[in-house]
């Protein structure tokens, strides 16, 4: 089994996954109440993937100031810090659209801004006052940075993070790696997308030409096709989020021994997420 895939730690399992423990748990359903959480791969272990503020999880076993939760988004285990989440899971309206927001006390910008929230953040409007949203805890954002309907164009999400800072395991615009971007740009647009390269190559077909919003595959890196000839990506060789040329790059990337391009392969429009 795929440890990042499997809802159970070596003493608990989540109920309904087959996999056999001492124990077994309903789990709870809990929500992500901070802007940005690791989701390490054991408490105060590496990180694999992050997780963005409302971002629903299954608890399945807390441990001293950890839980390891299961993502209900795409299913990707790991561990939190326990003080990321909250048990408060008012309806979720909105998502934030803009690569980022302030959260603000009133609906002024010339507040002080009490946090920064990354696109693909979940959000609970309970009104409007102006040019800004009030959420559930009584803070405010602004109205052209959320959206209640995904967006049509997963290339065009991706090529709004030009310029994020590269980071291992990041999913946020204040870092982000190459599968990161690519769940990023697919979830804006409501499409489903496995957390890692290696899982977003197993989970699209093939495809044997070139179109915008393909998915480009390298051992352990992945850009997205902007049209036949040109991609975003996040990448190590420049720290950020960049557009390339797709020849080029595939001689650049052969030329450091970490080829060869493994292919196309194209996400069904069809393969849907809750949204927002």
């Amino acid at each position: 089994m795929d440890r990042r895939l499997t809802p159970a730690t070596e003493r608990i399992a989540l109920k309904g996954s087959g996999i056999e423990r001492d124990a077994i748990t309903d789990g709870q359903p809990m929500r992500v109440a901070v802007p940005l959480a690791d989701l390490r791969r054991a408490p105060d272990g590496a990180r694999d993937r992050q997780l963005l503020h409302g971002a629903d999880v299954t608890v399945i076993e807390e441990r001293d100031d950890w839980a390891f939760v299961q993502a209900a988004v795409d299913g990707y285990c790991g561990w939190v810090r326990g003080e990321a989440l909250t048990d408060r899971l008012p309806p979720i309206t909105h998502r934030v659209s803009a690569a980022a927001t302030h959260l603000y006390p009133s609906a002024s910008f010339k507040q002080d801004e009490r946090a920064l929230l990354s696109m693909g953040a979940r959000l609970s409007v309970t009104g409007f006052d102006g040019r800004f949203a009030q959420l559930h805890d009584g803070l405010h954002v602004p109205l052209q940075h959320i959206s209640d309907t995904p967006a049509d164009d997963p290339a065009a999400v991706a090529l709004s993070l030009l310029g994020t800072p590269y980071l291992w395991g990041g999913n946020s615009r204040g870092g982000i790696d190459c599968s990161g971007l690519a769940q990023a740009a697919l979830h804006g647009c409501g499409i489903a997308c496995p957390g890692d390269s290696d899982m977003q190559a197993k989970a699209f077909p093939e495809t044997e030409t070139i179109r915008r919003g393909d998915l480009l595959f390298w051992p352990g890196h992945v850009a997205m096709a902007l049209d036949a000839r040109t991609m975003v990506h996040a990448t190590a060789w420049t720290m950020s989020v960049i557009t390339e040329d797709i020849a080029a790059a595939t001689a650049r990337i052969d030329a450091s021994g970490d080829g060869p391009f493994r292919g196309a392969r194209r996400p069904p429009l069809d393969a849907r997420i809750a949204f927002p």
